[in-house]
């Protein structure tokens, strides 16, 4: 029987969905954070729980050729990445490999192979950093949480940023500490400096950083103010967020613009779109633009046809459908995304798409009790996948085509279930790695009604 402590020589076999190298010691399964698979390691036994374990690598005997030195110094403490101790074309392989077996396992499909679209750079590649601040020996300090905590590991240079972002945030942080503004104590609900948010248009070069506090305004803000305008580039916009709500939501209800604009812009696919703080907006600008060119492409619209995007926020993969199709509706429960997207649409002169705002099943529902029958759906929902609701409306409603964009291989293995069940086949699957150097993974899936 596995013991806590135990220490055993093993070979590693695979990854969990965490990326988490995973061995067999007495029967049971180990998971090993750092390990590859394929290598030989002596594992001590960390944890044992009544269906699995946990380990560290106590030796490395044999290691794998895809095995490199960490490039980032913050990789074993930092909750953010996964992957920096391995080469990129064994991470591409096991994020293709996750999204494979669920479909299989849990979707109850069969698929000979599941490419991946990779990435063309694995750093600086993020447009949004958002940066917790904490007080740490009496001052405040920023970064991303340790893993598995809410502890804040201070973070001078993150590899997947754009340095835009570090540079606001050590600008922020320099500033607080001189004009002795105190850091958020998420326990005590004290403190007053609680996030830096920070955003980059990449095509357009502009910033935008919010400031989140606990408190009503800042002191010293033009100070503030001259700081990122000297020390940033394309600095856009300067707002403030109030939050006063205990735990570690981020953005709270209120915005203050302090300089600039209240929003920035940024070109997707083509088309220009407008930032808030608010805005949901996909971090990594090239592969969002590959991953759009791919739903679009599994839509197989000809300017004829109706399209659906339920989840649509503010309307970037709506606009972008709208543009081959007779008419684009879109989705969102958010009131100030529908709101941004209407601007999108006018921004962008386009007039075939509307929008509503409302909860996906609701809509969906209504919908297909009002007679729509849109040819293609495209849905993008959170890691949750959809809910019954929205399947029922989806199977009611009888669209020729399903476009499903996922950042959860488990959730969209579940709903391709759902909908296989209900009258349509999955015709392909195509992970896209929208994140490297992390565990997440998106994919493109197209269902088609038998």
């Amino acid at each position: 029987m596995l013991k806590q402590g135990q220490i055993t020589e093993t070979e590693i076999t695979g990854y969990t969905a965490d990326g988490q190298g995973v061995c067999r010691i007495d029967g049971c399964a180990v998971f090993v954070p750092g390990a590859i698979r394929g290598e030989s390691c002596v594992i001590r036994v960390t944890h044992v729980g009544q269906h699995s374990a946990h380990g560290v690598i106590d030796a490395l005997l044999r290691p794998s050729p895809h095995r490199t030195a960490a490039g980032c110094p913050y990789a074993e403490v930092c909750g953010g990445c996964q992957f920096w101790h391995m080469d990129y074309e064994e991470e591409r392989s096991l994020k293709a490999q996750r999204v494979k077996d669920a479909l299989e396992r849990i979707g109850g499909v069969s698929l000979p192979a599941l490419p991946i679209l990779g990435a063309a750079s694995v750093e600086g590649y993020r447009n949004k950093a958002q940066y917790p601040v904490q007080p740490q020996k009496g001052r405040p300090v920023a970064g991303f949480y340790r893993y598995h905590s809410h502890e804040v590991v201070p973070i001078d240079r993150c590899r997947i940023q754009d340095p835009v972002a570090d540079a606001a945030k050590r600008l922020v942080v320099d500033w607080a500490r001189e004009c002795g503004v105190s850091a958020y104590d998420e326990r005590t609900h004290t403190g007053l400096l609680r996030h830096i948010f920070v955003r980059k248009g990449f095509a357009t070069g502009q910033v935008i950083v919010c400031i989140i506090v606990n408190g009503d305004s800042v002191p010293q803000r033009e100070q503030l103010v001259r700081r990122l305008r000297d020390g940033i580039a394309g600095l856009t916009s300067v707002v403030l967020s109030i939050n006063r709500k205990p735990g570690n939501v981020i953005l709270g209800d209120e915005f203050r613009t302090i300089y600039g604009t209240d929003a920035i812009e940024d070109v997707l696919c083509g088309l220009r779109f407008r930032l808030s703080p608010r805005s949901f907006y996909q971090v990594n600008h090239d592969q969002a633009e590959r991953l759009y060119e791919r739903a679009i492409a599994a839509a197989e619209l000809n300017g004829t046809q109706t399209v659906l995007d339920l989840y649509c926020g503010t309307g970037t993969i709506t606009l972008a459908l709208a543009r081959h199709a007779k008419r684009a509706i879109g989705v969102e429960l958010v009131p100030q995304a529908i709101k941004d997207a209407w601007e999108n649409a006018r921004r962008n002169g386009i007039e075939n798409a509307e929008f509503f705002c409302a909860d996906a099943g609701e809509a969906a529902i209504r919908l297909a009790q009002e007679g729509t029958r849109p040819e293609v759906i495209v849905v993008d929902p959170p890691r949750k996948g959809l809910s019954p609701d929205v399947i029922g409306a989806i199977t009611q409603m009888a669209p020729e085509r399903v476009v499903y964009v996922s950042c959860d291989p488990a959730t969209l293995a579940r709903d391709v279930k759902l909908l296989t069940a209900r009258g349509y086949a999955l015709q392909s699957a195509e992970a896209v790695d929208m994140f490297p150097r992390t565990a997440h993974v998106e994919t493109v899936v197209l269902l088609s009604r038998k």
